[in-house]
């Protein structure tokens, strides 16, 4: 039964056309692929005047004392400031940590993802 429907599903279809020789390897060597090239955004490709917002995310994996610290070198505030911050993430469970420029925001988000915390980037 299931041969049946598979066959009326995709039938079969047979070749007329008689099949091309198999071409021999040359000599000559083979051409090779290059990379493409990487460019790296900058400040003046990424949209300016987008208003976003980073969200910090809890997990279980780091102490409040890393999350305080890293999020004072990504925001710029104290650590006692990103410890509160962190704090308030623990117990709500995420939290905005910064709200700016797009740019910015990117920027936050990849000091604070440099400990494996996790992020978003809403705008």
């Amino acid at each position: 039964m299931l041969r049946d429907l598979a066959s009326k599903l995709w039938p079969i279809k047979f070749s007329t056309t008689p099949k091309q020789p198999v071409a021999k390897p040359s000599a000559e060597p083979v051409a090779t692929l290059t990379a493409p090239e990487i460019d790296f955004a900058s400040e003046s490709d990424v949209e300016q005047g987008l208003a976003a917002r980073v969200i910090l995310f809890n997990d279980h994996y780091h102490s409040f004392d890393e999350v305080g610290m890293q999020i004072a070198k990504a925001v710029g505030c104290s650590v006692d400031d990103g410890e509160a911050i962190a704090w308030r993430v623990h117990t709500i469970g995420h939290g905005i940590v910064f709200d700016g420029e797009l740019f910015g925001c990117l920027h936050v988000s990849s000091v604070l993802e440099e400990i494996a915390l996790n992020t978003q980037v809403m705008t």
